[in-house]
């Protein structure tokens, strides 16, 4: 019998439905089953339930194919963030976005004030001011486009200068996904997920991920995960690798629905501003009459539904500014819409009623 196709000739598409699957033997699964078990029989690599796990390492596989590395899952995004913000040595300097995921800026708020860093916060959309921040850094963080104001970096030429100053490159690739960027071929060493989101998918499944193609740096990041403990729960991981399998039709849909949605959004005198990198499934908008306008849409809709998380294929929106902690370089009216995969007549007519409504 022929071998099969590897990852690395398939297109994205493909991968997502075929990488991490059981051997293709007579009488196995289809898909990894969940393997509920804290011990192992001594004598092999795993052993114990915080060293490995079957199902955890079959999303791992599929993940890692789909980013052209390799994928260690984790608890949370979070904890994903942590871990990698661990490597850090005492008082070095990290550079990262002025407006990105809220729990990010916080974690490394809370690595300054305690003195284990010196954050830089830059605008990303400045390159030039992205390189030379770069110039005694041990860490530069990208989000691309960022939470949630949806600027969009140049990857390539700021994790070039990164690594002529002798920086690491992490890039958060929540909101592209895999489908739409690829940042390791684009000169990152680390890219991190909030699986929880667009690869889970249905938001029923809390977890994070990293991906490098160093070995040696995966060697490391495995270590502090077994030292820290900050591993996915064994059912999260089977939901988050069944959600990876629709990841190609999910994306496509929510993409072409936000797009048609913000043309429609810069036509609505109700909104002063459209944000929208031209790919993806989130929008940013800002409402023209302000913060309290913003907080009234949230609240007016049947279809739309108002809560804090995204990437799932229902459609989510909230004034990101309710959250005291978010960045202040966020507008007030700012309203961050994660557009699912329903209709998009059905979307804009709840959407556009509720925004008339507002006067």
């Amino acid at each position: 019998m022929a071998d099969h196709p590897q990852p690395a000739e398939l297109r994205p598409s493909t991968v997502a439905v075929t990488a991490g699957r059981p051997p293709r033997e007579a009488d196995q699964p289809l898909n990894t089953p969940i393997t509920m078990a804290s011990t192992f029989v001594a004598g092999g690599d795993r052993e114990y339930g915080r060293w490995g796990n079957p199902t955890w390492q079959a999303f791992e596989e599929a993940l890692g194919a789909l980013e052209g590395g390799r994928a260690l899952s984790f608890s949370s995004g979070l904890a994903a963030v942590a871990t990698v913000l661990d490597l850090v040595g005492q008082g070095a300097k990290v550079v990262a976005p002025r407006t990105a995921y809220n729990g990010t800026i916080l974690q490394l708020a809370d690595l300054e004030a305690r003195g284990r860093v010196v954050t830089d916060l830059v605008d990303v959309t400045d390159t030039a001011a992205c390189v030379a921040a770069c110039d005694d850094a041990a860490l530069v963080w990208l989000e691309s486009p960022t939470n949630p104001s949806l600027e969009v970096a140049d990857i390539e030429t700021i994790a070039a200068a990164a690594h002529e100053a002798g920086a690491y490159v992490v890039v958060d690739n929540t909101f592209a996904t895999p489908l739409l960027q690829q940042p390791l071929r684009l000169g990152a060493d680390l890219v991190v997920h909030s699986a929880t989101k667009y690869l889970a998918g249905h938001s029923d499944a809390l977890m994070g991920a990293i991906v490098t193609a160093d070995d040696e740096l995966l060697g490391v990041l495995k270590g502090r995960r077994d030292l820290l403990g900050a591993v996915p729960g064994t059912l999260e991981a089977y939901l988050a690798l069944r959600g990876l399998r629709t990841l190609h039709l999910r994306v496509e849909r929510a993409q072409a629905n936000a797009g048609e949605l913000a043309r429609r959004l810069r036509e609505h005198p109700a909104v002063g501003e459209v944000r929208y990198p031209g790919f993806g499934g989130i929008v940013s908008i800002v409402l023209a009459q302000g913060a309290l306008a913003a907080d009234l849409l949230t609240r007016k809709t049947s279809l739309w539904v108002h809560t804090t998380s995204l990437g799932g294929v229902e459609s989510t929106f909230e004034r990101r500014r309710r959250w005291k902690s978010e960045p202040a370089s966020v507008p007030d009216a700012l309203v961050r819409l994660s557009v699912g995969i329903e209709d998009v007549e059905d979307l804009w007519s709840d959407l556009g009623r509720a925004l008339d409504d507002l006067g």
